[in-house]
């Protein structure tokens, strides 16, 4: 038992699990966005919801009331293409809205690091040249 309180206690799996709950809340929004926007957008050009769209491999088609197919194969390439758009709006939202700002902190905090240890080796480098020179005059 101590062993499992451990594991659960490590801070790999909270920070799984909190990510898992955030990843959960960002799907909906995403989700939301495709429903609001992307769908209503698509609607102008056609079927208002992306889901709609198919076609009947192997016909005739038909569609029962609930939604089932009973004769033919219907291809329901409409979800597919919707699926697909939702995908690439979340990796463009974590890429454009995570990603790039957090490299482009990382990239500024290494610069001022470095900006810094030099700085910190120019000043030991003086106040060394300083001390000779003092132990020169001295001596």
């Amino acid at each position: 038992m101590k062993g499992f309180k451990e594991f659960l206690l490590r801070g790999n799996v909270v920070e799984l699990a909190v990510a898992v709950v955030i990843g959960a809340a960002f799907t909906n929004i995403v989700n939301a966005f495709v429903k609001g926007v992307i769908n209503p957008i698509v609607g102008a050009f056609g079927a208002k919801d992306l889901a709609s769209y198919s076609s009947c491999l192997k016909g005739p088609c038909e569609v029962s009331d609930t939604g089932e197919v009973t004769t033919g194969i219907l291809i329901l390439w409409g979800s597919v293409l919707s699926a697909a758009l939702q995908f690439v709006i979340t990796a463009a939202v974590v890429y454009f809205c995570l990603i790039l700002p957090m490299t482009r902190y990382t990239a500024r905090r290494k610069t001022l690091a470095e900006v810094q240890a030099e700085a910190e080796a120019k000043e030991v480098q003086l106040l060394t040249e300083i001390r000779d020179a003092l132990v020169t005059r001295a001596g």
